[in-house]
């Protein structure tokens, strides 16, 4: 029958997307963003799997000694990081084509778009 639905065609398919999504989740988690605030007072590096690998503090905030202020800073570096690494996972999940546009939420590790 020409019309019978080829299964393991299928699953073949899925498994080589599932082996293409994997690698894609490894390129992300090694590439990474960089995000500041106040100037630059504060700058982050946040990876591909979302994690914050670095957090640097300009010697000049902290000499100040204002602590809500530097807390706030690094909230903010922090936040703007990890939106740029969202967009990064974004990009390389445009790689797959099709399912560019399917809502994964939580794939690499970010659950909110």
């Amino acid at each position: 029958m020409p019309d019978e639905f080829d299964f393991s065609a299928m699953l073949r398919q899925a498994q080589a997307l599932q082996e293409k999504l994997q690698q894609l989740q490894s390129e992300a988690a090694e590439k990474t963003v960089e995000a500041q605030s106040g100037g630059g007072m504060v700058r982050v590096v946040v990876d591909g799997a979302m994690r914050v690998r670095k957090i640097e503090i300009d010697s000049a905030i902290a000499a100040t000694a204002d602590k809500a202020m530097m807390e706030d800073l690094i909230v903010v570096a922090v936040n703007d990081g990890l939106r740029r690494a969202q967009e990064l996972v974004a990009q390389e999940m445009g790689k797959l084509g099709p399912l560019a546009g399917m809502n994964l939420p939580g794939i690499f590790g970010g659950g909110r778009g």
